[in-house]
């Protein structure tokens, strides 16, 4: 197990019990509410106005100098990092107790104008340099936490975890076996397995020195966030980039995984029905999960959650008294009957708030669940209509103009007048003369995948209308502005007797075509399996000199209404499109069109997303097709028409992940005969972690961590490298 270097801590570290926090909270808002410290706010605030900049310069610190002076009675630095660690406290009782929670809103309200910054962002994430960074950050990484801690594994089954299912990046968290109280991070760096150990003092969490955390989750938090921080004596970035998820405990809709406790709040909130619930996974105490229910109790105009601990001991599950052999099993049980709190009130189970939130490799077992009927009837519509329905609702809440394709002068260049681009990313066509009205102006809209993190830069599509004959030149204009070199064409020409796209190339054996201001070529054309593909030279015809090849793929098995009896064709289909596109260097986006530009286009521009997030993540990583979906939607309206297609896009999914596992199986197979776990082992001499793999060691022999073997001939109880301490210096930080 890998220690890092670290220089000791300069502050001291401050343990409180929930009692002591609720009292120092008390007493910071009465010294925020004093006629002297409201005069220094309101003096602040108003030098601040709504300057995020002038924010930082004045109001925040203004409110951390008045929070000092409380805070030093308690132990904490007089300065903004013992504010900071009180904030990192105060964050950790937040989930645990309702009236916490209530009093750090309050806080946060004393010296924060009315700027769009996220409302579960707690205290610490406003003070420092890096504020904005954090709370881009924490928006990012909400959905992240907790599910990277893996229960009941060694070192050996972590690192054939990584290995088997995990990317360069990619992490997890595990229990100690040698101290049960620490815990072990184990990262995948390239092809290997890096493990490094955290410290649980019972006050605070860290890496044997350094940076100190009053939750496992903000530790991970802060590692993930500052990348390139750690680094082997190898000079080798170790890099937290992507959680491997542990599977979901069930498979049952009303789990909803890592939730934070304001946020299930929230979504019960707005649904407003008493005695509906959600289960999530415990924040405060990895690998326990916590009941969510809206109670019939009112408190400040909403009704009141209530939260409840599911404790996870030696694999059964219990609140406390009877226990059970799965989460679903418990679940079950008292929706039969109530939950008495210690109060004394009885809570209720009656109605599930489901989540659409998957692990990818478990997208099977989720989509038998959508199969089932909401009810006995045969006339019952089963889940994934449910999710389709719930997210057509949603559509009318995205009220973004579309004033550009209303205009009289561009309503003939619709091919149907209610599916308009939204104005806020429609293509404009810059070459156009300003002039003229309308223009600029073609039925078009940039769709880009807005869920990816930093450092991962998203493919960038354009999904727009079949031509009509009027706007093939305008079509032609956007593909150069743009410097499109694929276009994917989802609709046949005509079907069932109505045009659906007016050609925009020539037919074969033609010597060319304009169209506009552009000369296009057909240079070749042949049918693979289910489509067409197309090669089309394009040049403007002021600069016949200038040309670019175009590669158009026509998808040809698609029906009029409905969708591929296989999900194969169109994954198969995808990869030859992003094989062409990877090719072509700094080609621009790709173009999706079928007729309207919605239905087919969505759903094409969808699959694809989750695929290439699969591909970059693992299949372990996690999926939201509808909320993938609302994101696409508020980028061009109606995308993804039906509940068919909806269904389709779990189908295309599920097959996707099959052929990722089937590889990824045949990929271990041909190792077996290899060393397996290379890194777990390294040579007493050096204590460095190592990146040549060598045979594992004979059966009997504890694999825990970096399991070091003098001597084949040692004996099998004599201690291993897992149970001596492990070296400080085969990791450091940069």
């Amino acid at each position: 197990m890998s220690s890092l270097q670290r220089p000791a801590p300069q502050s001291q570290t401050v343990s409180l019990t929930l009692e002591q926090v609720k009292e120092a909270l008390g007493e910071v808002l009465d010294a925020l509410q004093s006629p002297a410290g409201s005069a220094r706010l309101e003096e602040a605030r108003e030098s601040s106005g709504n300057d995020l900049g002038k924010v930082l310069q004045l109001l925040l610190p203004t409110a951390v100098q008045i929070q000092q002076d409380v805070l030093q009675n308690y132990g904490f630095s007089p300065d903004g990092e013992g504010v900071l660690r009180f904030a990192r406290l105060v964050k950790s009782f937040e989930s645990q107790d309702p009236e916490i929670a209530a009093m750090s809103n309050k806080l946060k309200s004393f010296f924060l104008p009315p700027l769009p910054l996220p409302p579960h962002a707690g205290l610490g994430q406003f003070w420092g340099i890096h504020v904005l960074h954090m709370l881009h950050v924490m928006s990012k990484q909400e959905s992240l936490m907790v599910r990277w801690f893996h229960r009941d594994i060694s070192g050996l089954e972590a690192e054939a975890r990584l290995k088997a299912r995990g990317v360069h990046g990619s992490f997890l968290v595990r229990p100690s076996k040698k101290k049960p109280e620490d815990f072990s991070l184990s990262v995948r760096v390239e092809d290997s397995v890096t493990h490094i150990r955290i410290q649980n003092t019972g006050d605070y969490y860290d890496l044997y020195g350094g940076e100190q955390f009053a939750t496992l989750p903000e530790l991970v938090e802060y590692y993930m966030a500052q990348q390139g921080s750690l680094q082997d004596t190898d000079g080798n970035l170790i890099q937290l980039k992507y959680p491997l998820n542990c599977s979901d405990p069930t498979n049952e809709r009303w789990y909803h995984g890592y939730v934070s406790g304001s946020d299930s709040e929230r979504l019960l909130q707005d649904q407003g029905e008493p005695w509906t619930f959600l289960v999530r996974e415990s924040r405060s105490n990895p690998g326990d999960f916590v009941i969510s229910v809206l109670t019939e109790e009112q408190r400040d105009g909403h009704y009141k959650v209530t939260h409840i601990k599911i404790y996870c001991q030696g694999g059964k599950y219990t609140l406390g008294d009877v226990k059970f052999d799965s989460l679903t099993d418990l679940i079950e049980e008292y929706r039969k009957k109530h939950i008495e709190e210690m109060s004394g009130t009885h809570v209720f189970l009656k109605k599930p708030y489901y989540s659409t939130r998957i692990n990818a490799a478990d997208i099977e077992n989720r989509m038998k669940e959508l199969d089932k009927k909401l009810d006995k009837q045969e006339t019952s519509k089963a889940g994934f209509w449910e999710e389709f329905d719930a997210l057509q609702k949603q559509e009318s809440k995205l009220l973004y103009d579309r004033k550009e394709g209303q205009r009289p002068e561009n309503k003939s260049k619709n091919r149907y007048k209610n599916i308009l681009p939204f104005d806020h990313t429609r293509v404009i066509l810059r070459s156009r003369d300003k002039n003229i009205p309308g223009s600029d102006y073609i039925n078009a809209n940039y769709v880009t995948n807005q869920l990816w993190g930093d450092g991962e830069p998203p493919k960038r599509f354009i999904a727009c209308q079949g031509c009509l004959a009027a706007t093939t030149g305008d079509f032609w204009e956007m593909v150069w502005q743009e410097n499109s070199r694929i276009i994917v064409m989802t609709t046949k020409e005509i079907e069932k007797g109505r045009t659906k796209c007016v050609p925009y190339w020539p037919d074969f054996g033609e010597n060319g075509k304009d169209f506009g201001r552009f000369w296009v070529q057909l240079l070749n054309e042949h049918e693979a399996q289910g489509y067409k593909v197309r090669t089309l030279r394009l040049s403007p015809l002021e600069k016949p000199d200038a040309i670019r090849d175009i590669i158009h793929y026509q998808y040809l098995t698609w029906p009029d209404h409905g969708v591929p009896a296989d999900p194969g064709g169109v994954l198969s289909f995808l990869g030859e499109v992003n094989r062409m596109q990877e090719s072509i260097p700094r080609a621009g986006p790709i173009v999706v069109h079928c007729s309207a530009g919605i239905g087919r286009t969505g759903t094409i521009i969808v699959i694809d997303m989750l695929v290439d997030m699969i591909q970059m993540k693992g299949v372990d990583t996690d999926i939201d097709v509808q909320k993938t979906i609302q994101m696409v939607r508020s980028q061009r309206s109606g995308m993804v028409q039906t509940d068919a297609q909806y269904k389709f896009i779990y189908l295309a999914i599920a097959q996707f992940i099959d052929s990722q596992k089937y590889k990824m199986k045949a990929l271990e197979d041909s190792k077996v005969s290899e060393a397996e776990y290379g890194n777990l082992s390294h040579t007493l001499s050096k204590m460095k972690v190592a990146r040549t793999p060598v045979k594992p060691p004979e059966e009997g022999t504890v694999y825990e961590n970096l399991n070091a073997r003098k001597d084949k001939k040692e004996k099998v109880n004599k201690k291993t490298s897992s149970e001596r301490e492990k070296p400080r210096s085969s990791l450091k930080k940069k």
